[in-house]
């Protein structure tokens, strides 16, 4: 589970962003994987739901919210999980050695 304490404040203006999203009224199941998916099916998946992302006038709203709040699944601006997860991975590596360079 996201930990809660990194979303944005429960205040309307903060997730309004979410309304002009392309993927608004899709099946969720194009964003977020089923249990047993793996290989070309989950390929196959994630890139029709990145196409729709692409798209979306509000992509870089909705990557900020899932690299914020680090969000563990599905596709979220054009990212699935295990890109983000590498992105994530080396923004720790790289303040870690900014802060041993001090």
């Amino acid at each position: 589970m996201a930990e809660t304490g990194r979303l944005p404040t429960p205040v309307t203006e903060n997730w309004d962003w979410q309304l002009d999203g392309a993927c608004r009224g899709a099946n969720s199941r194009l964003f977020f994987h089923p249990e047993s998916e793996r290989g070309h099916a989950r390929e196959k998946r994630e890139n029709r739901a990145k196409a729709i992302c692409r798209s979306c006038p509000v992509l870089t709203q909705c990557r900020d919210y899932a690299l914020t709040s680090q969000e563990t699944y599905g596709v979220w601006g054009a990212m699935g999980e295990g890109e983000r997860r590498e992105l994530l991975k080396g923004r720790r590596r790289e303040l870690r050695m900014a802060l041993s360079a001090r």
